[in-house]
């Protein structure tokens, strides 16, 4: 890979994260009948980051799950997905935030939404990524976005969150890993 640009540093991330915390109470008119899916690993950090700032703001928690949605792939063998058990989250009759950390072609949320529907139908699903860098293959758009970067498809963009790695910031590189 060769050379990184820092496009996120921490103080960055956490706005865009209280941003983000603000625009879904207000789309949601509060929290009542809230819950967060966070896509792992990256997503699921953010989504518990989403639920302390809300926390912060409306005093009131919010139900965090974890999904993991690589079984239910469109590009890996369908018998796999199929044979896939529901995921143990709580979504009936909820109003479903879904979070990752890059929205690229859309298939992982796609992925994740087929995950999701085997849990119990959620009342409405609405989408928020810290980064969406385009090229989508399926028509999916985010409702809450932390920063729009146009990419080309060779970069990358690399989430780094403290929890999982370390530190926090968001990078474009150039080249695939």
């Amino acid at each position: 890979m060769a050379q990184k640009t820092q496009i996120m540093d921490e103080a960055a991330m956490r706005r865009s994260l209280t941003r983000m915390a603000h625009e879904i109470l207000e789309r949601n008119k509060g929290l009542d009948d809230l819950v967060l899916v966070g896509i792992v690993t990256r997503g699921a950090v953010l989504a518990e980051r989403l639920g302390r700032k809300l926390f912060e703001i409306e005093g009131q928690r919010v139900p965090c799950h974890r999904l993991d949605p690589r079984p239910y792939r469109d590009d890996r063998d369908r018998a796999t997905s199929s044979e896939a058990p529901a995921p143990d989250i709580d979504v009936a009759d909820r109003k479903v935030i879904l979070v990752d950390d890059v929205l690229y072609t859309g298939r992982t949320v796609r992925a994740a939404l087929d995950a999701m529907m085997r849990a119990g139908r959620a009342r409405c699903v609405q989408l928020a990524t810290l980064v969406d860098r385009g090229h989508r293959e399926l028509p999916i758009r985010p409702d809450f976005v932390g920063k729009n970067v146009p990419t080309a498809r060779d970069e990358q963009v690399i989430v780094r969150l403290a929890e999982v790695d370390g530190l926090d910031g968001v990078w474009i590189a150039e080249g695939r890993a």
